[in-house]
């Protein structure tokens, strides 16, 4: 198994498995990867990838990221560990400091119309300092709550 190659004396800490299935798809897919892996006895870090499992291309012809759309696969990440009882060990978020329009919805709702006005990318669209700092505050909630779900109801963006 390439988990046993990767990481032959099982070392915690040394292999991160990081989930990219996008939202609505975590729940169908991590739960039998979670349970082959502790089947195996592997010592791994789970990391949830938000972002690239949820890129579309907007009515606009901008490549995008909804908002609503990774916060719900963060929240599908954790409703899944927390029912296996295994441990969610990290996130990855696409962010910039910059007050960009690369990302729909959020807190500020950045809608497809407003995509174009600070579209800076070369690449893959990133939250903005807004929708970066919504997100990390969401997280932690969910952290500290441990059994709760993220408390923010999720807006239409």
């Amino acid at each position: 198994m390439l988990i046993d190659r990767l990481n032959p004396e099982n070392e915690p800490g040394r292999l991160t498995l990081i989930a990219r299935f996008g939202a609505g798809e975590v729940e169908k897919h991590l739960p039998r990867l979670i349970k082959v892996v502790r089947d195996m006895g592997a010592n791994v870090v789970w990391s949830c990838d938000p972002m690239h499992g949820n890129t579309i291309k907007s009515a606009s012809g901008f490549k995008t990221r909804p908002f609503d759309r990774v916060l719900k696969e963060v929240q599908e990440f954790f409703a899944v560990h927390r029912a296996m009882g295994t441990h969610p060990g990290g996130v990855h978020f696409e962010m910039t400091g910059k007050d960009v329009t690369e990302c729909t919805g959020g807190v500020v709702a950045v809608t497809d119309e407003d995509l174009s006005d600070r579209y800076h990318t070369a690449c893959d669209p990133r939250l903005n300092a807004t929708q970066a700092l919504e997100l990390a505050f969401l997280v932690a909630e969910e952290l500290a709550g441990g059994d709760k779900p993220l408390a923010r109801q999720v807006a239409n963006g």
